[in-house]
C-alpha cells in the first residue's frame, strides 16, 4: 500500500492517548489525511472491534458517495511496551480487520511487523534518534516517525534538521516527521527536510471531534511554546506537557523531580497511566499557531491553505537565488 495515494495533504494525524476516537479519525480521513488512534483508547478491549468496524463502514460509505475525494487510510497505534497486556489481543483484531497502517511505539517487534505484512498492511515506528530508527528497520518496520524536539507527549530532544539528516543518510523509505508542526508552512518545511509526511498531534486536540475536556482545549488556545515543560516525572519517559496543567495539579513545573521508568505501565489497558494524560495534559511546542477550536475539516482546510501559500512564497524566494550558466563562469 502506498500511503500518499489518497491523501490530499501530506499529513498523518498522530494517535493521541485518551483523545483520539472514531469521530476524530473518521473526520481526519474524510478531510484527506491519515487519521489514527491508540488501540488502548478503546476500553474495554472488546470495544476495539466495534471501533474498527465503525471506521471502516463509515469510510466505505463516504467513498461510495465521494468518488472524487475518497477518504485517506487510517492507522492504529500499538504500544509495544512489555506492560501492555492487551497487545496480542489488539494485534489479532488489527489483522482480522486488515488495518491499513499500524503505528508502533515504545518497542519494535519482528512478529508484529510480519503479522501486519501478512495481509498487505504497513508499519510505521516512532523513534527519537538514529539508533532506534536503525533497530526498527532491522526488525521489519516499513517506515519511520522521527519525533523531534518539541513534539507533544513522549518526544525526543534532537533538532528535526539533525534527525532527518542522519536518517536520510541511509534510509529511503517513508518518513513522517513529528515535532511542533501545527501550520501549513511547517508541513512544507518537513518535506523540504526530506520527510514524506508531517505528523501532527497537538493541533487536533483543539478540534470539536477530539475527546478532550473543554478546559484542555481552552488551555491550548491560551498557551504557546514557553508554556510547555519537558519531564519524565509522569510516566518515566520524557515528554512534553502543558505547564498550567502541571501547576493546577499542585506541582511546580519549573522544579519537577526525576521520574522512574518503572512507572510506565500499560497493564490492564493502561489504567495506571490515565492520570498522566487525563490530569496532566500532554502538548507540543507548536501550539502558538492554534487560536480557535475548529472542526477537523476546517483545521485541515486551514492547513491546506497555509501549505499552498507557503509553497508559492517559497517558489518566489528561491527564484532570487537561481543560478544561471553565466553566473557559474569565472570572472
Amino acid at each position: 500500500m502506498i500511503i500518499s495515494e489518497r491523501l490530499r495533504l501530506p499529513v498523518i494525524g498522530a494517535p493521541l492517548f485518551v483523545i483520539s476516537n472514531p469521530d476524530l479519525v473518521i473526520a481526519q480521513c474524510k478531510a484527506g489525511i491519515v487519521g489514527s488512534f491508540p488501540a488502548l483508547n478503546a476500553r474495554p478491549a472488546a470495544l476495539l472491534d466495534e471501533w474498527l468496524h465503525r471506521i471502516q463502514e463509515e469510510l466505505s460509505a463516504w467513498d461510495r458517495e465521494h468518488s472524487d475525494t475518497p477518504s485517506a487510510p487510517f492507522a492504529v497505534n500499538q504500544i509495544v511496551h512489555r506492560s501492555n497486556q492487551r497487545l496480542e489481543e489488539d494485534l489479532t483484531l488489527c489483522v482480522k480487520r486488515r488495518v491499513p497502517i499500524v503505528i508502533t511505539s515504545l518497542g519494535a517487534r519482528e512478529d508484529l511487523n510480519h503479522a501486519v505484512h501478512s495481509y498487505g498492511g504497513i508499519t510505521l515506528h516512532d523513534v527519537i534518534n538514529d539508533r532506534f530508527a536503525r533497530k526498527a528497520i532491522e526488525k521489519g518496520a516499513d517506515g519511520l516517525i522521527p519525533v523531534a524536539a518539541g513534539g507533544g507527549g513522549h518526544a525526543g530532544t534532537l533538532s528535526p534538521f539533525a534527525l532527518m539528516q542522519e536518517i536520510r543518510a541511509w534510509f529511503s523509505g517513508p518518513v513522517a516527521l513529528a515535532g511542533s508542526i501545527a501550520g501549513g508552512a511547517s508541513i512544507l518545511a518537513a518535506l523540504a527536510m526530506g520527510a514524506d509526511f508531517a505528523y501532527i498531534g497537538s493541533a487536533f486536540i483543539a478540534t470539536q471531534e477530539a475527546n478532550a475536556e473543554a478546559a484542555y482545549k481552552q488551555m491550548i488556545l491560551e498557551s504557546a511554546a514557553g508554556d510547555i515543560v519537558y519531564t519524565n516525572l509522569f510516566t518515566g519517559v520524557h515528554g512534553n506537557y502543558l505547564k498550567p496543567s502541571v501547576a493546577r495539579a499542585g506541582l511546580d513545573p519549573d522544579h519537577l523531580p526525576e521520574g522512574d521508568l518503572a512507572t510506565m505501565n500499560f497493564g490492564a489497558g493502561g489504567e495506571s497511566t490515565m492520570k498522566a494524560w487525563r490530569d496532566i495534559w500532554g502538548c507540543g511546542q507548536g501550539i502558538g499557531a492554534i487560536h480557535e477550536v475548529q472542526t477537523t475539516a476546517d483545521l485541515v482546510r486551514r492547513l491546506t491553505q497555509e501549505y499552498e501559500t507557503a509553497k508559492a512564497s517559497l517558489t518566489a524566494k528561491t527564484r532570487l537565488y537561481e543560478l544561471t550558466p553565466e553566473s557559474l563562469l569565472p570572472k
